[in-house]
């Protein structure tokens, strides 16, 4: 504990408050504090006016998740259930501090992790807060498949899909649900050439959400891009979007497409099941060699 505050703690007099800090995944970053002041620290102003508060803490020992939740009143001038909607607050980073309120380097950091699952009704909303360990809670392991399993340019991948030629800056032509969009033309990509990756919006009221792309099609001398499911905010014609290129997993993909077969997370040359239930055949090869062609 900050040797300030527990000097404060221990006086037996107290005027303590919270401070939580919330940073979102498209760049805002926000504050929020229960006293009736505003506070400032770590460059960043905490504001009262948002009827931000947190239950207790439940915190426990060893590796198991620490987790508690958030409410406050929805406004329009901090967190608004249009940006909720749209998932703005999905993994957003929160850290909460113990702070004197008249002397902010007496302070105390009391949670740190992530945004997990929000609602919202009558005017408030509710936040589960996620602890650190919450990452630790996840299945590990591999698992053997012919598909690849990592993710188009993490870490298992490497492949750089910012590259040229496999991403593209466009401006809308039609949005239809916020989930079909018509673009003029895409020179220079095969039809297909999408699917399966990334649907970025730029500019706009949707600027900073993303989508996975479902279908990639050639339509006259456009494009019709379908995502699985709608956008969270309203995209209208003329807003710049990027589409970053697809990949099915499939090991001829990374190969011809991506020409990254060398770090390949798949097995494709896996036996099948139908491999692991067949019997000799007097007309098969039954030489003890690999019968992998």
């Amino acid at each position: 504990m900050s040797t300030l505050l527990h000097e404060h703690l221990a006086s037996g007099v107290t005027h303590t408050c919270h401070c939580w800090a919330v940073d979102r995944r498209d760049g805002i970053s926000l504050g929020f504090t229960d006293h009736d002041q505003p506070l400032n620290f770590d460059g960043r102003t905490f504001s009262p006016n948002s009827g931000f508060s947190a239950k207790a803490l439940a915190a426990t020992t060893g590796l198991s998740v620490n987790n508690t939740e958030a409410v406050g009143a929805l406004s329009a001038d901090a967190i608004t259930e249009a940006d909720i909607e749209a998932g703005r607050y999905d993994g957003a980073q929160v850290t909460m501090w113990l702070v004197q309120w008249d002397n902010t380097d007496a302070r105390q950091v009391q949670f740190s992790g992530t945004i997990g699952e929000m609602t919202r009704a009558a005017g408030q909303f509710r936040a589960e807060l996620r602890g650190l360990a919450e990452a630790l809670n996840q299945p590990q392991g591999r698992s053997y498949l012919k598909s690849c399993s990592a993710v188009l340019g993490d870490g298992r991948c490497g492949f750089d899909a910012s590259a040229s030629g496999y991403m593209a800056e466009v401006a809308v032509d039609e949005v239809t649900n916020a989930q079909v969009f018509e673009i003029g033309s895409l020179v220079g990509f095969n039809d297909r050439w999408f699917e399966h990756g990334m649907l970025e919006v730029l500019t706009g009221a949707g600027a900073g959400l993303s989508a996975v792309v479902k279908h990639d099609a050639t339509v006259g001398e456009g494009r019709k891009i379908t995502l699985w499911q709608p956008m969270g905010a309203a995209i209208v014609a003329g807003d710049q979007i990027r589409l970053i290129a697809g990949c099915d997993k499939q090991s001829v993909t990374c190969r011809e497409k991506f020409a990254n077969f060398v770090n390949f997370q798949g097995f494709p040359d896996i036996p099948g099941e139908d491999w692991l239930v067949s019997i000799p055949r007097s007309d098969g090869d039954n030489s003890g060699g690999s019968l992998m062609r």
